[in-house]
């Protein structure tokens, strides 16, 4: 790992923005810390453009000095409440505070907030490799201030609390979610003694809100090995607590001698093939609850031994109680993922078969825009041992996706409306809305994704009206 000298830092702070926090905090006559993750990613060498800092002090104070210095282009947003204040310029974020201690009560992780010394602020910091702090005062500028040594556990790869690890936690139980995520994040080991706080107090996060809890889920699923995070999730016994449909994947039962596939980490083992393709969150989450109706649909079979009959359908009518549970958007992306859980099995069934074009046609009609990613959800949820049988599904994949291809340019399915509309077929029999228009509009449908009839008007409108002379109706307005 790269650990820079002071000069070396010097070098890198010499940027104009820090050499304004610098000479505003000079003549204020205060003391002016960069904090936390800015100063973290600089010895990991990681792009961060928000700057934190703290001033012993008033922060605000030097927020509307600094945000003044800069002049045009900056914009200070002040949040008295919290004592903090935010300046934007240009493609950088500056958040100010004051230097502070914190205390807690049982019942809460809002803490009790008095000012402080720059010592007692790195105290209250959740992790060491956050608790750096690089002076900015024109005498001391680039000094590290590293209080709990966290550039030794930068080099180890280590997530360690700067104080006791289970007052840490009881005091702000996030802090729990946040050691995985930061874990998941950086590719970092948990201490074993932070690793026993988290296991002694996973049942606090009961207090924390699930809106917080999904904050970092989220980073945890956009990481690059997001399976690393849920694992450790299990592994401090906090994941039965905050997500008990996912928890209900593990184990394995056996009977006459016959197993199921152990469902918990094939889940993670998609979840990561995903990842390593796509940085789609949402398409990250289909892959996390694809499997997540199979618990409740468990059966034993004496002929075909475990069963887990539509699974699929189950799990997409799980999938918006999830999203409910999690406060996240019930709107399109919700249904995006429930769509991709509930057509999962879809392509699978297709390619262990012979690969028919009506059975293409109703998959593109039915996956329309999403198709692209529900083949990407289904090739990764090939996670066989058996190279053979793997390798058979891949190479029908591929089958499966120049069918698609060619149909979509051929019968322009995906996203597809019927050539011949309901008011069209009301206005030539002189119909009112009813069960029979809608009848003839799926008869329509079925024939051309079925291929007896290709994707125009005339073709759809000579189908209706064979259709219709079968049910004894006669047009009495053709155009």
């Amino acid at each position: 790992m790269y650990i820079p000298t002071k000069e070396e830092l010097i070098k890198i702070l010499d940027k104009p923005i820090f050499r304004k926090i610098s000479q505003t905090a000079d003549e204020l006559g205060m003391e002016c810390y960069i904090v936390g993750g800015y100063v973290r990613d600089i010895f990991l060498q990681r792009p961060s453009k928000d700057i934190d800092v703290v001033v012993v002090g008033k922060g605000i104070e030097m927020a509307r000095a600094f945000s003044k210095k800069l002049g045009k282009g900056a914009h200070l947003a002040v949040y008295a409440n919290f004592g903090t204040a935010q300046v934007k310029y240009r493609d950088e974020e500056i958040e100010f505070v004051g230097a502070r201690r914190e205390s807690y009560s049982h019942d809460s992780r809002n803490p009790i907030v008095e000012d402080g010394t720059l010592e007692d602020d790195q105290n209250r910091r959740d992790f060491t490799i956050n608790a750096l702090a690089i002076c900015m005062n024109g005498e001391r500028f680039g000094e590290l201030v590293d209080p709990f040594d966290g550039v030794y556990d930068l080099e180890d790869r280590i997530i360690r609390t700067p104080l006791e690890p289970g007052i840490t936690f009881s005091d702000d139980p996030l802090r729990m979610m946040r050691c995985v995520r930061f874990a998941t994040q950086l590719n970092f080991y948990i201490d074993d003694e932070t690793f026993d706080a988290l296991c002694e107090n996973k049942e606090r996060i009961k207090i924390i809100s699930r809106e917080r809890i999904n904050e970092e889920l989220n980073k945890i699923l956009l990481s690059r090995t997001p399976s690393k995070g849920f694992i450790e999730l299990d592994r401090c016994g906090l994941l039965p607590l905050i997500f008990p449909q996912l928890a209900a994947l593990q184990g394995v039962e056996t009977k006459n001698n016959k197993s199921h596939k152990e469902m918990f980490y094939h889940t993670l083992e998609v979840l990561d093939n995903v990842a390593a393709k796509s940085d789609n969150l949402w398409l990250r989450w289909a892959a996390l609850l694809h499997d997540i109706g199979k618990p409740r649909t468990k059966r034993w079979d004496p002929v075909q031994f475990w069963t887990f009959h539509n699974h699929n359908v189950v799990g997409e009518k799980m999938v918006p109680q999830i999203f409910k549970e999690f406060k996240m958007p019930l709107n399109e992306k919700m249904r995006y993922v429930a769509k991709l859980v509930g057509l999962h099995m879809r392509p699978i069934a297709i390619a262990d078969d012979i690969v028919t074009d009506s059975a293409v046609r109703r998959l593109l009609f039915d996956a329309g825009d999403d198709i692209d990613d529900l083949m990407l959800l289904c090739e990764a949820d090939i996670t066989s041992k058996n190279e053979v049988r793997k390798q058979k599904f891949l190479d029908n994949f591929r089958i499966v996706r120049k069918k698609l291809k060619d149909i979509e340019e051929k019968d322009r399915i995906r996203n597809f409306q019927p050539p011949v509309d309901g008011e069209e077929i009301m206005r030539i029999f002189g119909l009112t809305p009813c069960a029979l228009v809608g009848q003839l509009k799926s008869s329509v449908k079925d024939a051309i994704l079925d291929g007896v009839i290709p994707n125009e008007h005339d073709a759809a409108l000579e189908h209706i009206l064979k259709k219709a002379a079968e049910k004894g109706l006669v047009p009495v307005n053709m155009p």
